[in-house]
């Protein structure tokens, strides 16, 4: 196939339909009422959903995808789940995945702030352990899926192995930035720097000055707003600054913004620990990204802005910088993997990504969910669903909640 047929083969592939973004809309939502276990569990249910039945994603561009979300600070799952909307139905695409995957969870926990969520007393609930487990089947078939085409070669498998065994040895964001820079170099060292036939051509409606004025934002917003609320004192600013600096600055998201929240929203008395310790507890029990728990919180403080207001200022101020991150890199990011001698670091840093996988296979996945044979039995049964017969996620999701409850009373 000639360079120009590849070219517009590309264009019809990333041309959004009609109905584009109601779609985008129902599969984000789904995966927001069934994505329980965490951000690399999310990745998981994202390549079921997004590479393997619906194909909006090829392998190669989705695991590129993971490898810039692993490199900027935020939420790594929402911002992938973010540039694949964005590759469906262009910016509103991005921002109608996001809405969908976001506020099933966000709803859940500003439901538990007013006093309505049953999960304050769900920890031990068979069903939720039934729910960890299904994580462990859907992380088992990702990093299956992953490994067969970003790993094909012995050299490719020992760097992912390696990367394995770093990011085990150091558990931290920083840990895992190491693991993905050491094997861009070795990438580079070892793997031709020639053009390959098989690159994706995945291209992304963004374009180099929407990119640079995302970027221009995003700093403008970080320097300029720890100044205007000591210009301006106003309680909606200063809680604002706060959530978008969190958003900002946290590198591997999940469990690791939660101490910069405590500090940021405990510290200066705008929620209790009691309330932050609460609100943690329920935000383990729903699907979506952890950090809709700054729903939560803004739902919670004890001045206005709070309730459904405060709720909403939190939500889009910690979720902000993501948007404003991942179409100010995506332009960049698109020309920089179509380079020759690029395309060497990336099939490093992706054995690097699988790596990774593989690591979050184990901890926290494996380990907070599988303490007995029958969970190890229950945790085969999903991934012969799913790897198998091929059963929708949300529907193994199902069955393993029940499955998880049958054997709570029953053991």
């Amino acid at each position: 196939m000639s360079e120009q047929a590849e070219i517009a083969a590309a264009e019809v592939f990333n041309s959004p339909k009609r109905n584009s973004l109601l779609e985008v809309l129902w599969v984000s939502t789904r995966l927001g009422l069934t994505s329980f276990g965490g951000p690399i569990a999310h990745l998981g249910y994202f390549h079921e959903e997004y590479v393997r039945r619906r194909k909006w994603i090829d392998e190669q561009s989705y695991a590129d995808l993971v490898a810039l979300c692993q490199f900027l600070p935020g939420p790594a799952s929402s911002q992938v789940g973010i540039a694949i909307g964005i590759a469906r139905a262009r910016l509103l695409g991005g921002l109608t995945a996001w809405l969908g995957f976001t506020i099933p969870s966000a709803l859940a926990l500003v439901a538990f702030a007013f006093g309505i969520g049953a999960f304050a007393s769900t920890a031990d609930a068979g069903w939720l352990h039934g729910l960890k487990v299904v994580a462990v089947a859907v992380v088992a078939q990702a990093v299956w899926g992953m490994a067969r085409s970003l790993c094909p070669d012995r050299e490719r498998a020992t760097i992912a192995i390696l990367a394995s065994l770093v990011t085990l040895a150091w558990q931290s964001a920083i840990g895992q930035l190491l693991s993905i820079a050491i094997a861009g170099i070795v990438g580079l060292i070892i793997f031709p720097g020639t053009a390959s036939s098989s690159l994706s051509h995945m291209r992304f409606p963004i374009g180099k000055k929407t990119g640079t004025a995302a970027w221009i934002i995003f700093f403008v917003l970080l320097l300029g707003l720890p100044l205007l609320r000591q210009l301006w004192p106003s309680h909606a600013l200063e809680v604002f600054d706060s959530f978008f600096r969190v958003g900002s600055l946290v590198f591997g998201g999940g469990h690791v913004v939660l101490p910069l929240l405590q500090s940021e929203v405990v510290n200066p008395g705008w929620v209790t620990n009691e309330q932050f310790v609460a609100g943690y507890g329920a935000a383990q029990a729903v699907p979506g990204p952890l950090f809709t728990f700054s729903a939560y919180l803004g739902a919670v403080m004890g001045t206005a802005p709070n309730g459904f207001s405060g709720a909403f200022l939190t939500l889009v101020a910690i979720f902000l910088p993501s948007f404003l991150l991942i179409a100010g890199a995506l332009p960049f990011w698109d020309l920089l993997r179509s380079v020759p001698v690029f395309q060497s670091v990336l099939k490093g840093i992706n054995a690097a990504v699988v790596g990774l996988l593989l690591t979050a296979l184990y901890k926290p996945v494996w380990t907070s969910a599988i303490y007995s044979p029958a969970d190890f039995g229950l945790g085969l049964v999903a991934f012969g669903l799913l790897m198998f017969w091929k059963c929708p996620p949300w529907l193994v999701v199902v069955l393993t909640a029940i499955g998880g409850e049958l054997i709570a009373r029953l053991l």
